[in-house]
Order: structure tokens, then C-alpha cells, then sequence
């Protein structure tokens, strides 16, 4: 049985008829750039995480790069977040002329460890970026308190986390958060695509800005802006994805239950931390386990694919170089790096599927 660690041939069947005519549409009306279908869908995004303001972008790169210049991050400022992530939270805080600060991760969560963070800030501390990894969010009231007692902006990075909650709030948890939509993501576009969503008026009209050139008419710009706009073919399409996104977001956490009844047992196998009061939504259901190399190249030969996210910490990765970590530095997220797997996860995953993916974890443990 070959099982693909994301099935988006799968998904698109289930609304093709929706997808279809959504893109048939953008082309009979050749509206390519901003216009409906663009606004259409910032509307109904704000409306569905509760928030004021939804812009949508080119990608989740360019929606956090476009965050921290709308708060005015620069050079000589620092923003903490941390390793364990992918290059883009650095990149986009490096590409503001900021510095990255990272601090380790919680052993049982892997998210951000709010514990470590007071003993990181400076005088040249502005920003903290929580990374709500996997389809959870970090324990954002420890980090908000910590936020306001030293005057802190906090950017949410939740471009794994689309319709996660923490305590019965939607995202942003504080003022701004941003997706991403890549194609893999639990509401996916069929090429690049993100958006910041905010509660802040200035900096949603900063975004918008920033976004398009700094234009303020169409040929006039009175600030250095950017071409990252959301392009409206991919907007109708993550209109059209947007109503599924609930069902979906369900049928993952059911996937997760399945496999943690079948898995839980085997001693080698850490199942994911739940926190509680938290809403995850598993962008991946990520196991940690002993012979993690071996056990994945057993897998691939039973044509199951899975994945490591993320292999190598950021902290070590040689275009980061030159801020001078170390290994040995973030202890607890050197040991994730080597333990961490992701399995095959999807809303139309079957049981039957989750249930040989079980017998050959089993199979691989018991030989």
C-alpha cells in the first residue's frame, strides 16, 4: 500500500466541481491582480479567525517579513524566537537588517520554552516571534504577560496553526499572527500564498501598503514598498478551501486519535504532546522515536513516506552562520532535530491506512 505524507490529489477530488469553476471564473473574467476575488477572500478569512483585518500575500515568508516592517524592525533591533523552525522566521527578521535571538523549546510541546525568555532580552530586544509549530499554539498568556512588562511586540507565526486555538481564542492569540499557503498547509493554495491577519488598524493598512509598492494610486507610491500581493487565482481557490477548512481541521484531529490509540502502546514511540486548553489541528502528527533513520528507511520500503521537520535547527544551519551559535547551544532542540518524525497526515487519510502504518511501525520494533 503506497501512503504519500500529504494527498492533495485526494482533497482537490472532493471539490473539484468547487475548485473548477472557481478557477474558470478568474479566467472568463481575466481578474489576475487584486479586485473580488482577492478582497472576497480577505473578508471571509478575517471573519473566520474572528479578526479585524485579513491581507492577503504572496507567501508566509513575505507576510512575516511584511509584519516586522510594518512594526518597524530594523537594524540594530533583536527579535527572539526560536530554532526549531523552518529558515523563514530567521530570513525574514535577517531581511528587516534585525538580529534573530533564539531561545530553546519546551521538552514536552517543542514550542517555544517561555521560561527562557526574560533572561534573553536586552535593550535591543523589539520583537518576540512565537512559532505555533506542527498545528498548536505556544502557551501565549506566559508570553504576553512577558511581552507587556518590557513594552514587546509579539507576531504570531502561524503558518502551521491556520484555525488552532489557545483557551477559546482564535488566531492572532494577541494582536498578529501570519499564515502561510503553501500548498501542503491545512488550507493550501495550488502554488505560494500567505496573509497576515491583525486586530491593528494601522498596521493592516501598513501591510496593504507594503505589499503593493507603497502605492497610494496606481501611479503613485509615497513609501518603499514591495510586489507581494496574493494573486486572485489563488485567492478564489483558498476561498473555496476556507468553507472546508472545519471539516478538515476535525478529520485530522480523528486521524490523530486513531493513531495515537494504535501507537501508544509501543514503548520506542512518543506520541505528540497535546497541551491543554489548546485546539491542535495537526499540520503534522509528529512522533518522536528511537531509531529514527532506521525506522523511516523501513517505512519508505513499505512505501509509506514520511518526513522530519525539521532535520537541522536553525541555530546550526550554515546560512546562519555568522551569529555565532554553536552545537551544544539549544540542548533540547538538538535532541528534537534527532528523534522527530512526521507521519503521514491528511483529512482523507483512511483508517485502513492508519492502521498499516501502525502494524509496520509495530512490525519494525518487534523484528
Amino acid at each position: 500500500m503506497r501512503i504519500p505524507l500529504v494527498d492533495l490529489k485526494a482533497q482537490y477530488v472532493t471539490i473539484k466541481e468547487e475548485i473548477d469553476e472557481a478557477i474558470q471564473n478568474i479566467l472568463d473574467t481575466t481578474s489576475f491582480i487584486n479586485g473580488k476575488p482577492v478582497k472576497n477572500f480577505e473578508e471571509n478569512l478575517a471573519q473566520f479567525c474572528n479578526c479585524k483585518h485579513a491581507i492577503g500575500l504572496s507567501s508566509g515568508s513575505s507576510a512575516l517579513f511584511l509584519a516586522l516592517k510594518a512594526y518597524d524592525i530594523k537594524e540594530g533591533d533583536e527579535v527572539i524566537t526560536v530554532p526549531n523552525s523552518f529558515i523563514a522566521t530567521a530570513e525574514s527578521i535577517i531581511q528587516c537588517g534585525a538580529t534573530p535571538v533564539f531561545i530553546d523549546i519546551d521538552k514536552d510541546s517543542m514550542l517555544m520554552n517561555p521560561e527562557l525568555l526574560e533572561k534573553s532580552i536586552t535593550k535591543k530586544t523589539k520583537a518576540i516571534i512565537p512559532v505555533h509549530l506542527y498545528g498548536q499554539t505556544c502557551d501565549m498568556d506566559k508570553i504576553i504577560d512577558i511581552a507587556k512588562k518590557h513594552n514587546l511586540i509579539i507576531i504570531e507565526d502561524a503558518a502551521q496553526a491556520i484555525d488552532a486555538e489557545y483557551k477559546n481564542k482564535t488566531l492572532p492569540i494577541y494582536e498578529t499572527a501570519i499564515f502561510s499557503f503553501f500548498p501542503a498547509k491545512n488550507l493550501g493554495c495550488y502554488g505560494d500564498g500567505g496573509a497576515v491577519i491583525t486586530k491593528n488598524t494601522e498596521i493592516a493598512k501598513l501591510v496593504s501598503k507594503l505589499k503593493d509598492h507603497g502605492r497610494i494610486s496606481k501611479y503613485e507610491s509615497d513609501i518603499i514598498g514591495y510586489g507581494e500581493r496574493l494573486d486572485a487565482l489563488q485567492a478564489a481557490i483558498l476561498d473555496v478551501k476556507l468553507k472546508q477548512l472545519k471539516k478538515w481541521s476535525q478529520k485530522r484531529k480523528e486521524n490523530a486519535q486513531k493513531y495515537n490509540q494504535l501507537l501508544k502502546s509501543i514503548p520506542e514511540i512518543q506520541i505528540p504532546f497535546e497541551q491543554p486548553n489548546i485546539k491542535h489541528v495537526y499540520y503534522m502528527y509528529e512522533v518522536r522515536v528511537n531509531d529514527r533513520d532506521k525506522l523511516m528507511e523501513f517505512l519508505k520500503e513499505n512505501e509509506i513516506s514520511c518526513g522530519i521537520h525539521y532535520p537541522l535547527p536553525l541555530h546550526l544551519q550554515q546560512s546562519l552562520k555568522f551569529l555565532g551559535y554553536k552545537e551544544g547551544d539549544f540542548p533540547i532542540t538538538e535532541q528534537a532535530a534527532k528523534e522527530i518524525l512526521s507521519l503521514p497526515m491528511y483529512p482523507e487519510l483512511t483508517e485502513e491506512q492508519i492502521k498499516y502504518i501502525a502494524d509496520k511501525i509495530k512490525k519494525f520494533y518487534l523484528k
